[in-house]
């Protein structure tokens, strides 16, 4: 059964440069993003992308994929959380970032296999639990001789975190930090494999029309307002993202705007995007109009999202 779309909302995104790497930026197709006058900035939703964006959440209502999507455990926000209250100083935050950190002691060995993801409507699904040893590397790849934290001791806990669910209850480990009252936590359980699309990428579009999003950064806390990330290129006027807003499903539309034309130097801008709903996201699916995929969210020491 198709899904009754409630409302449309086009929104002109907020920016912050997040960061910069190598590449063009392209559309889910093979063509470049190109064909709009310099320091032009028209913010309408082109419509074969609007059109798109509606055939994304009409093939995921009621899908098989969308059954699996909202049986899993599909994490909306960071995998690792800071201790209250935050580092302290900036010597600990560069640490953090580089990931320089200093073991002093052992690390525990596993509980047990499996572990608990608990929601307050009282499901609950079980997973494998994650090794202090691998949640440790995740967190602790640097070793220079920078600034590092030290983590003094290792046990096993629980955390709150953001889900397609709504807020879940998590295994994690928790790491006792030099100078820290509370302990740096770190999920224990990784996310389920994501599930097969209904709907296959767009084809042969160009930036200007429809790119993919990077990944999910995170939902506030009411469920009204979603970050993403969102590439565009050195010689244009940003990013956009409209947003679709139906019963089961919320499809973002992202685009590059007022791209120039003629020589220009390959490099990609990633943007932290923030869009804002008419109503809480509550258990609706987060869709890419460009990849027909869910958005996933992937945290700076979290893996690369699987497929099934």
């Amino acid at each position: 059964m198709h899904a009754k779309t409630t409302r449309t909302a086009r929104l002109l995104v907020t920016l912050v440069l997040f960061a910069a790497g190598a590449g063009a930026v392209t559309g889910c197709g093979s063509e470049s993003a190109g064909g709009h006058d310099a320091g032009t900035r028209d913010t309408a939703q082109e419509p074969r992308a609007e059109t798109r964006a509606r055939q994304v959440a009409d093939a995921w209502d009621g899908s098989e994929a969308a059954r699996q999507w909202h049986e899993g455990y599909h994490p909306m926000g960071d995998a690792v959380q800071l201790p209250e209250g935050g580092l302290r100083g900036e010597a600990d935050k560069r640490a953090f970032t580089s990931q320089n950190f200093a073991l002093r002691g052992a690390l525990p060995a596993l509980p047990r296999k499996d572990g608990a993801v608990k929601w307050k409507s009282g499901a609950s699904l079980t997973l494998p639990l994650l090794e202090a040893r691998k949640a440790y590397e995740t967190v602790a790849r640097g070793g220079n001789d920078g600034p590092h934290l030290t983590v003094t001791g290792v046990k096993p806990g629980e955390m709150t975190l953001a889900t397609n669910r709504g807020p879940a209850t998590v295994p994690a480990w928790l790491f006792t930090l030099e100078g820290y009252d509370t302990p740096l936590k770190r999920a224990a359980v990784g996310p389920s494999k994501l599930p097969e699309s209904p709907i296959r990428p767009i084809r042969n579009v160009a930036a200007h029309t429809l790119t993919p999003l990077d990944r999910l950064a995170g939902v506030t806390g009411d469920g009204r307002s979603i970050t993403v990330l969102a590439d565009h290129g050195a010689c244009d006027s940003g990013p956009a993202v409209h947003v679709l807003e139906t019963r089961t499903s919320v499809v973002l539309s992202a685009s590059v705007l007022g791209a120039r034309k003629g020589p220009c130097t390959s490099e990609m801008i990633r943007a932290r995007v923030t869009v804002k709903l008419t109503r809480p996201i509550g258990d609706r699916i987060v869709l890419d109009a460009c990849t027909g995929r869910p958005v996933p969210h992937q945290g700076p020491h979290e893996p690369s999202a699987s497929w099934s």
